[in-house]
């Protein structure tokens, strides 16, 4: 079990220039106690230079979470590996990404064969004799690195870490075991966000395995017949989204309008959560009066209705709670009505979130810059259309399995809350560890 201190009654700290810090640790620049060294001179390698086999070319997008994807790295020619012997990796690196999407972090662990970094990467190594290379790992996600990453995103088109950035870095000189312990403490708790991960994947493989089954063979039918988009049961109907539809509308204009403290509420896409919900905390929302509302009744949402952004960030889908009846919606948003003697609310909701209805979105929309779908388009996607009994039935047996997503969603982010508080108090030394 690990033993926790508080240094607030029992020791003292000073002020340093990366903030107060236990007076037992010192300051330094991570360059004079680590090898530090980017990919330089690289444009980009040529078709002949990639291989079946060979050694490992790490990029940013190889790493998820505490993994690195090997299995998902290309392959070089050994000439290029050994052409830049500096950052062949070692188990115990830390690399970062440092152009484009800067400060994704790895560390270098079970290294299944030769590997090096891309030109987008950063190899960090510390010397062991001043650091706990899984500490510098955690390190780096603290609250303090992620802060000059900010920066340098808001102050850049193209944001960009430099190797001298890493190298004159300041960071604290903690005692090797403290830096173990640390390190221990927040590896246990990354396993158990991994954990969480893998539940979540493979939950959702079931469910789309569950979509694929349940909305081409429904539930216990031995008869079929052949239509335009597949093999269905006989008794089941091939309708367009209008026919589906008591409405579907989309504002011709929407502009100069004024907001309140509080009204009616305003529906905008960043508030669609990936789940296919709405965001149910009402202070991350706008208000409009009554009398603005009421010049776009046609917009106004009812319970059941959906919402469908068709503009910029196309695709996003979510069904209207109790809590929302009666809000607005804004421009890039269309609003879907389903008629509920045809379609069941929950039925929809289904098929509204699934791959095959993103992908003929995709289809469906105009190749301009900024993606759209126009509602005549929309309206002439075609779906299935069980009885509302075994619509019912499919919805339930979906949405059970949404639940059990949402349950394990919910325990990953309190895990991640949790590794977040962590860090803010053991690798600013407010809580110390022992053994």
């Amino acid at each position: 079990m690990v033993q926790v201190e508080s240094l607030k009654t029992e020791r003292k700290f000073k002020k340093t220039e990366i903030g107060e810090i236990p007076v037992d640790w010192e300051v330094c620049r991570l360059g004079d106690y680590a090898y530090i060294k980017a990919r330089i001179g690289w444009r980009g390698l040529s078709a002949s230079e990639y291989t079946q086999e060979g050694p490992l070319l790490i990029a940013g997008n190889h790493i998820e979470g505490i993994k690195i994807l090997w299995d998902k790295c290309d392959h070089i020619s050994l000439f290029r590996y050994d052409e830049s012997p500096e950052i062949k990796l070692q188990n115990g690196d830390v690399i970062i990404s440092k152009d484009g999407t800067i400060g994704r972090l790895g560390f270098i662990d079970n290294i299944p064969q030769e590997a090096t970094i891309g030109g987008t990467m950063m190899l960090i190594r510390p010397d062991d004799k001043w650091f706990y290379s899984k500490y510098v790992y955690y390190y780096f996600q603290g609250e303090y690195f992620q802060n000059i990453i900010k920066e340098k995103i808001s102050g850049s088109s193209v944001p960009h870490i430099f190797q001298r950035d890493i190298v004159n870095l300041k960071v604290p000189i903690v005692p090797i075991p403290e830096q173990k312990k640390i390190a221990e403490i927040l590896s246990t708790v990354d396993e158990a966000i991994e954990k969480s991960n893998e539940i979540i994947k493979k939950t959702k493989e079931l469910k789309k395995g569950l979509m694929q089954e349940l909305l081409t063979r429904g539930i216990g039918h031995k008869k079929f017949k052949k239509t335009e988009i597949g093999e269905i049961p006989v008794d089941w109907g091939i309708a367009t989204l209008d026919e589906l539809s008591d409405e579907i509308y989309r504002y011709p204009t929407y502009y100069n309008i004024k907001y309140l403290e509080e009204g009616i509420p305003e529906v905008r896409g960043e508030l669609i959560k990936p789940n296919g919900t709405l965001d149910s905390d009402l202070s991350k929302y706008r208000f409009i009066s009554s009398e603005t509302a009421a010049r776009f009744p046609r917009t106004r949402l009812k319970e059941g209705d959906f919402i469908l952004s068709v503009r910029g960030t196309m695709g996003k889908v979510a069904i209207v709670p109790k809590l929302l009846n009666g809000a607005n919606i804004t421009a890039n948003l269309i609003r879907i009505s389903p008629n509920r003697h045809k379609i069941l609310p929950l039925f929809l909701h289904q098929i509204l979130i699934g791959e095959q209805f993103q992908e003929a979105l995709n289809i469906a929309s105009s190749s301009t810059t900024i993606k759209t779908i126009k509602a005549p388009e929309l309206k002439k996607l075609r779906f299935v259309v069980p009885t509302l009994n075994e619509q019912k039935e499919i919805a339930e047996i979906l949405s059970s399995v949404d639940e059990e997503i949402e349950k394990e969603e919910a325990n990953k982010e309190q895990l991640e809350n949790l590794k977040k508080g962590l860090m803010q108090v053991l690798l600013t030394g407010k809580v110390r560890v022992k053994n």
